[in-house]
């Protein structure tokens, strides 16, 4: 039988606890907040990828090796630069950025670009060995920089200045020293010491060197680079060849050992006594210039070097416009570098192009703008396509003297008394003669312009006679 259960007629039923709903809205308030911060973007949901991913400093320097053996100078310098940022303590790194900024200085086209490549180069191998004061790869890597920041110096005429080179030479030698105090075994420390002691003009110690750099370690492209510098001291281009061939086999992508192997080419092409035999040897030059191009376009790179000494090349076998053609593709690259218009205004004067030279050669000395840098160029006009821009001017140097003294004398040559550019022509031959008028090669042409403006004075008539002979006398000269 069903029996009801009892009524609760003498107990209470339990009601909710207040707490416990407390707790409950507070969560569901809580709740609500936090989905709408989430919809606003304040709150982001775990786990999500960052928005931008951090790469470790040994990723960034990995692409700099590659990047350096692809031939991408710049772009390994930027990865070496962003390892830096994210481990900027790190002295190997430092090292390696000096060694390939020290390397790409010598794709550099002006005097103030390269000395500030050097300058930063050693800066870089100064904080490796900050860093590291005991590591022998940065002391070597040091001594590299600072042997290469002596260059610009010890071809400078100035006591002061060959002081300065000969006293970071004398630092570099030291800094070798420790290194291979500190790792006798160092292979890279012995091929830089030897590199220096050639610039020190100690060319048997510095073939000793090399040597034992050779037998040690014959994979690294950096001893058959010195190693071929010693047989260039020799006068030995053909073996030198050989060597840069041997460099160029371990490391194929890097333009400057081409350009090495090239110039070598046209060295004996230059001395050869026969025309047959000079044509070959240019040809092979070009061959290795046309390839440094090649590894250029690969990679995206507007680089001017190999273009000019394909210039020079053309220049010195006689074939002036395509020379000239390749002046102007370097300068499609760099249309306000001086120092390439100072290139092309040598091959004008020398193909007797003297009026459109002038243009050019003020560029490289005095600097131009507007108009004038379009004609400095070749060009007739400035478009939009090839518009006017501002050429700094250069100071007066070894390597830029070419420029002023052959500017100089065909403002001279060129002078007439209806036309006359002897005001011009007087201060820059001045400007040379005070600076290097104890070269007799170079007196003589100052002299020949001065000549020539102090006839247009009194016998007018005689100037034309005397430009010829000006002119005549300096297509001999050689090219910068």
């Amino acid at each position: 039988m069903n029996i009801n259960p009892r009524r609760p007629l003498f107990y209470r039923k339990q009601g909710p606890n207040i707490y416990r709903l407390f707790f409950l809205v507070v969560m569901i308030l809580g709740g609500v907040w936090f989905i709408r911060q989430m919809e606003q973007g304040d709150v982001k949901p775990l786990f999500l990828p960052t928005p931008i991913s951090t790469r470790m400093a040994e990723s960034y320097a990995m692409e700099g090796d590659a990047q350096f053996t692809a031939g991408n100078m710049d772009a390994a310098i930027l990865a070496y630069q962003e390892a830096l940022q994210v481990d900027p303590n790190n002295a190997e790194v430092w090292a390696k950025l000096a060694r390939i900024q020290t390397y790409s200085s010598a794709l550099q086209t002006t005097d103030d670009a390269q000395r500030a490549r050097l300058q930063e180069a050693l800066a870089s191998a100064e904080k490796a060995v900050e860093l590291a004061p005991d590591d022998s790869f940065a002391h070597a890597i040091h001594a590299f920089a600072l042997d290469w920041n002596a260059s610009p110096y010890l071809i400078n005429p100035d006591p002061e200045q060959q002081a300065q080179g000969q006293k970071l030479l004398t630092q570099a030698e030291q800094v070798a020293n420790r290194a291979l105090l500190l790792d006798n075994t160092n292979t890279l420390a012995l091929a830089f010491y030897a590199e220096i002691l050639v610039d020190q003009q100690k060319w048997t110690q510095a073939e000793e060197n090399i040597q034992q750099a050779l037998e040690r370690d014959p994979s690294l492209m950096d001893v058959h680079r010195v190693y071929a510098y010693v047989l260039e001291s020799f006068g030995q281009y053909n073996q030198a060849i050989q060597e840069y061939d041997t460099a160029i086999s371990i490391t194929p992508n890097l333009t400057f050992l081409h350009l090495r192997a090239g110039a070598n080419y046209r060295r004996l092409a230059f001395g050869s006594p026969n025309e047959e035999t000079a044509r070959s040897l240019y040809e092979r030059s070009l061959e290795y210039f046309a390839k440094a191009v090649s590894i250029n376009e690969q990679l995206g790179i507007e680089d001017p070097i190999p273009h000019l000494s394909i210039s020079k090349t053309y220049s010195q076998m006689g074939e002036f416009f395509i020379a000239a053609r390749n002046v102007q593709t370097a300068l499609e690259y760099r249309p306000q570098d001086p120092d390439i218009y100072g290139q092309l205004g040598i091959i004008y004067f020398k193909s007797r192009n003297y009026e459109t030279s002038i243009f050019s050669l003020k560029c490289a000395t005095r600097g131009c703008s507007g108009e004038d840098s379009c004609k400095g160029r070749g060009l007739d006009k400035c478009t939009e396509e090839e518009p006017g821009v501002e050429v700094p001017g250069q100071e007066l140097s070894p390597s830029t003297v070419v420029y002023y003294y052959t500017y100089g004398s065909v403002l001279a040559a060129l002078s007439r008394p209806q036309e006359n550019y002897c005001s011009e022509a007087m201060d820059v031959l001045a400007e040379v003669k005070a600076a290097y008028g104890s070269d007799p090669d170079i007196a003589g042409i100052v002299s020949s312009g001065e000549i020539i403006c102090t006839s247009l004075g009194s016998t007018a008539s005689s100037a034309p006679t005397a430009a010829s002979e000006v002119m005549i006398d300096m297509t001999a000269t050689p090219s910068p």
